[in-house]
């Protein structure tokens, strides 16, 4: 054995400039808590002028009031990120117990925020078929344009609808054998849903309506910060992203395969009840 590996020396591996270096441990405890108050930021930065802008418009007669699930559904997800940014601080300051107690939580928010979100989009787009159909002459045009529109919308709030609960299933299933792929996968779970904060933000550069695929790589920007610590940090891409993007690609392509096309304008004010 000796003889062996005088002639063929084993490489030597490159040191690991940030392992166990104190810099290194800090990032790890407060990379969650950056990701937690960074999906906060998105949707303020997205949701904050869209709804002043609309409730300018309401005031105006423009528009049908909110109905009460809209803000149902802003109360629920709200509730989830400040659960999630409280639940990665409790864990990058060492107190697991309290994160254990609290995380109880999301067992009641989760299901709640997919049943109202799918309770929302049938509301809001009959409000809108309605609108097209016995609004104001001079709105009906832009009305239905709108409700074109939201036939698109509709598939990213079904694939948002489907990938969340699933996503944070996995998660909460892991949470007691695998602490890597559990806490990876609760922060991957938000993204898809966090697709409705970007679309707001009309300042960005955007493919709409012809198809959605500035907005998912907006998403695919949303979780770089998290991604790229975790290939500097372990020199590989962790289960959880391989995971994520098995189950998101497939739907993404059967999303775009029916993206304004004949078939979904007719078969989506069917599903809607309209």
């Amino acid at each position: 054995m000796a003889t062996i590996a005088g002639r063929f020396p084993l490489k030597e591996r490159r040191p690991d400039l940030l392992s166990g270096t104190p810099r290194a441990h800090a990032i790890d405890r407060w990379i969650f808590v950056l990701m937690a108050a960074w999906y906060i930021l998105i949707v303020l930065v997205g949701f904050i002028p869209d709804s002043i802008m609309k409730v300018q418009l309401v005031q105006a007669g423009q528009r049908a009031p909110f109905p009460l699930v809209l803000h149902l559904h802003a109360i629920v997800m709200g509730s989830f990120l400040l659960l999630l940014f409280a639940q990665s601080i409790l864990m990058a300051t060492g107190r697991c117990e309290q994160h254990k107690k609290l995380g109880i939580a999301a067992f009641v928010l989760v299901p709640l925020l997919v049943v109202v979100g799918f309770v929302l989009a049938p509301t809001i787009y009959h409000q809108v078929s309605d609108a097209a159909q016995s609004g104001p002459p001079a709105l009906r045009p832009q009305m239905q344009q709108t409700l074109l529109a939201l036939d698109d919308i509709l598939l990213l709030q079904i694939r948002a609808g489907v990938l969340f609960p699933l996503f944070m299933a996995i998660g909460l299933m892991a949470r007691a054998q695998n602490a890597g792929l559990h806490k990876r996968m609760i922060f991957l779970a938000p993204v898809v849903p966090l697709g409705a904060a970007v679309f707001r933000m009309t300042w960005l550069p955007t493919t709409f309506p012809v198809s959605a695929l500035s907005n998912d790589l907006f998403l695919l920007f949303t979780i770089a910060p998290l991604f790229i610590w975790d290939v500097v940090r372990n020199r590989r891409v962790h289960e959880a992203y391989w995971i994520w993007l098995a189950v998101t690609v497939p739907v993404t392509l059967v999303l775009y395969s029916l993206w304004n096309t004949p078939w979904w304008h007719s078969a989506a004010p069917r599903i809607m009840g309209v």
